[in-house]
């Protein structure tokens, strides 16, 4: 039997963290045992459901890779089906038309309270003769004795008595499908063999077995993940990471990074950290889900983004970067090969986003300094070493680091300033900041002519700033 799996998310917000690591174990499963991966998109919440949620959904996945056999099915085009499974269920007595007011509903309930009973419904509708009017919804008839047995593959063996189900609802005064009528279908429909969602799902599992049993359908296997929390052990906020998924795009990560880490929360494989794709097909097993809920580490997935960043090829990084750029305004990268500047700062930057602000000045002139850096390096004292040094790298034939370098030390032995004390005003007049790559490699890349430019702004910057602050 060919494995099945699906991602099935609700277009009610943006793919967050939680929902791409579900759809990951799905993914790597099915790619795993040569099956199929199926996205479906649960829309029937009219009201809550947006197509820039879909959007959302569908950009996550092409980001991560996470590419699918089948779909995107949308349940709202399978209206029809559903309608047809209720009647079917109506017909073999395996629902019935439930004509209790929400008022009656509501009495109900308080009653059960008081009287200190778990608040369900009794089911009064149950054997009603003949017919009632006015509205109505569709309630499924639960079996009343024996139990729901689930071989879930984390939680191990569940069993729930059905005398604690009640008869769930599962179409509206409307006639619209529930959540757990139409995902009952859905799986059933397109053969789903292994079902790997949230353990907050675990309570609908029972209730969903139950339908599917009586359609005559065998259900699927179940893995109920359990939950990702913050670290204090509660659910993850914005704040923890529970943010859209294109928004670590933004923030400079690496989507290879992004599904390393989530496959290593609440999963391991001895005490590796570092996986290849190819790994995480080979050496995923969901047996070895951790049974306890997962913390997310912010830190950790900064440190894998930057083992990524590291030892990826610096080609391979040129388009990710550039899209970095772009969102800072820079478009165009004729000036500086995007390589060269990749390979001075793999080991230096964590993110890539902290890899284009930091390469900023390699293609976009600028016109203000860094205050503080501005402040502490380029002051008068430094005007006669830094007009030797213009001097000499104005005369130097061969534009190499190395050339560079020695000319640095040079200047600084002949102005006696240790070397600090000349590169360091030499980086900020040149990049604008403090922090650079080595000095030499940096001027290289930015080119004689800039160089010089930007080494004469530096000195025009002294003498205006020292006589613009003594009148």
């Amino acid at each position: 039997m060919s494995v099945i799996t699906r991602f099935a998310p609700s277009p009610t917000g943006y793919l967050h963290i939680g929902g791409v690591r579900t759809a990951l174990f799905s993914w790597l499963y099915a790619k795993q045992q040569q099956g199929q991966f199926i996205l479906r998109i649960e829309d029937t919440d009219k009201q809550r459901s947006t197509q820039a949620s879909v959007d959302a959904i569908l950009e996550g996945m092409a980001w991560l890779g996470l590419d699918y056999d089948q779909g995107p099915f949308f349940q709202t085009q399978r209206m029809a089906r559903y309608q047809q499974v209720i009647q079917q269920l109506l017909d073999q007595g395996d629902a019935y038309r439930c004509y209790c007011t929400k008022e009656a509903l509501d009495a109900l309930r308080q009653q059960q309270i008081a009287n200190k009973q778990k608040p369900r419904y009794d089911g009064r509708c149950r054997d009603k003769i003949g017919q009632s009017s006015g509205d109505y919804v569709i309630r499924f008839r639960n079996p009343s004795s024996g139990d729901v047995m689930i071989n879930d593959w984390v939680k191990g063996k569940v069993i729930v008595k059905n005398q604690e189900l009640d008869d769930l609802i599962i179409a509206r005064s409307d006639g619209s499908p529930t959540y757990n009528l139409t995902v009952v279908v859905d799986d059933m429909d397109m053969g789903m063999t292994h079902v790997i969602r949230g353990d907050d799902h675990l309570n609908n599992t029972p209730r969903q077995i139950n339908i599917l049993l009586a359609l005559g359908a065998t259900p699927p296997e179940y893995i109920h993940v359990p939950m990702i929390l913050n670290d204090q052990g509660k659910r993850l906020s914005k704040r923890d990471g529970a943010v859209g998924v294109m928004q670590y795009q933004q923030q400079g990560y690496l989507p290879q990074a992004v599904l390393n880490y989530l496959v290593r929360l609440g999963w391991s494989y001895g005490d590796q950290e570092i996986f290849s794709i190819e790994e995480m097909m080979a050496k995923f097993d969901l047996t070895k889900i951790n049974k306890s809920a997962a913390v997310f580490n912010h830190e950790k997935l900064l440190w894998l983004n930057h083992q990524y960043i590291m030892q990826t090829q610096a080609q391979d990084l040129v388009q990710p970067l550039v899209w970095q750029f772009k969102q800072l305004g820079i478009d165009k990268f004729t000036q500086v090969d995007l390589v060269a500047v990749i390979r001075l700062q793999q080991e230096r930057c964590k993110t890539l986003l902290e890899m284009a602000e930091r390469s900023q000045f390699f293609y976009q002139d600028f016109i203000e300094y860094d205050e503080k850096a501005a402040k502490k390096f380029l002051k008068p004292v430094i005007f006669e070493g830094l007009t030797a040094l213009l001097t000499q790298l104005s005369n130097l034939a061969s534009w190499q680091a190395e050339a560079i370098h020695q000319v640095i030390h040079q200047v600084a032995e002949q102005q006696q300033l240790k070397l600090g004390k000349l590169a360091q005003p030499f980086r900020v007049a040149i990049t604008g900041g403090s922090v650079s790559p080595p000095i030499d490699k940096t001027a290289y890349l930015i080119g004689k002519e800039r160089t010089l430019q930007r080494l004469q702004q530096g000195l025009d910057y002294i003498q205006n700033g020292f006589n613009s602050s003594s009148t």
